[in-house]
């Protein structure tokens, strides 16, 4: 099941316009999460909303958001007044140009969505956009108001749809002068680069997804489905980096040590069709309906390494 549309509105270039929504295209809810406890008790924390100077806790609907203007100064602004602030990307993304891709520096992305017809009319509109995009290999550029904030956003095809990606705005970028101006000026020799380049050839191969591992993910699942089992719980060895000596040396030793084309080929993660949390329901040979099918006991009881 498709989550619910994180936006709905219009998609306009010139005249053409076809009413579109936006969903989200990535998703960390199948990622392990934690709660916070009481160490004694074993219970949730609850966070309350309290004033800050009567201590006491305050009714959602006695909020407003305020912006600080000097230490103890603040300007309410409320809901209404927000939503007054009318400009047309809250219900159209306006295409305002067509760029090369090449010309989007990587740093200004920050995360993609799914652009499709709202509703079974616009489907025409929608192709004719899409397929335009597509012929001229140009990516488009938009406006579009989320979460009462206004943003630029990339429209790239993407099979039958439009992938958009939310881009930053030049105040939100760092530039990179801050941070590479003492880094020295080091000539590198090139049988320096000859080595290197022997490595990365060894190490060449394409980019495939599938193959990726969220190894930290893993390990999280095994030291939860441990500590479920009653298993006692060791400390892992960390690695330790070593100090380069002789550049040279380590190039050559790092020729050595990496599998030429003949060697076995790396194992594949292991993969869940349902996404990685089901993992932590198997324990100790249970099947993951006989573990979901169990009822846990009345009080948790925790379990500590």
């Amino acid at each position: 099941m498709a989550p619910r549309a994180n936006w709905k509105g219009f998609l306009r270039l010139s005249l053409v316009t076809c009413p579109v929504a936006l969903y989200p295209a990535t998703s960390e809810s199948e990622k392990v999460s934690f709660n916070q406890l009481n160490r004694k008790t074993g219970h949730r924390i609850k966070y309350a909303k309290v004033d800050a100077d009567t201590g006491e806790e305050v009714a959602n609907e006695d909020i407003v958001k305020g912006y600080k203007v000097d230490t103890d100064t603040y300007i309410e602004v409320t809901k209404d007044e927000l939503e007054n602030v009318a400009l047309e990307s809250t219900r159209t993304i306006e295409i305002d140009e067509f760029v090369d891709r090449s010309e989007i520096d990587p740093r200004y992305l920050i995360r993609p969505y799914y652009l499709v017809p709202d509703g079974k009319v616009g489907h025409d509109a929608f192709a004719v956009i899409r397929e335009t995009i597509r012929e001229m290999n140009k990516v488009a550029i938009g406006r579009v108001v989320l979460t009462n904030r206004e943003h630029i956003i990339a429209l790239d095809p993407l099979d039958k749809g439009l992938m958009g990606t939310l881009l930053r705005y030049p105040y939100e970028v760092r530039s990179e002068k801050e941070y590479f101006d003492e880094i020295q000026d080091v000539k590198v020799t090139k049988d320096m680069l000859d080595l290197a380049r022997h490595i990365v050839n060894q190490k060449a191969g394409h980019f495939e997804p599938d193959r990726f591992e969220d190894q930290y993910e893993t390990a999280l699942v095994d030291l939860i489905n441990a500590k479920r089992a009653g298993k006692p719980i060791t400390a892992k060895e960390r690695p330790r980096g070593e100090n380069v000596v002789d550049l040279m040396d380590a190039l050559r030793k790092s020729i050595g040590a990496e599998p030429g084309k003949g060697s076995k080929p790396a194992k594949k993660p292991r993969k869940v069709a349902s996404g990685q949390k089901e993992m932590l329901m198997p324990i100790a040979g249970k099947k993951p309906k006989e573990a979901a099918a169990k009822k846990p006991a009345a009080k948790p009881q925790r379990k500590s390494a």
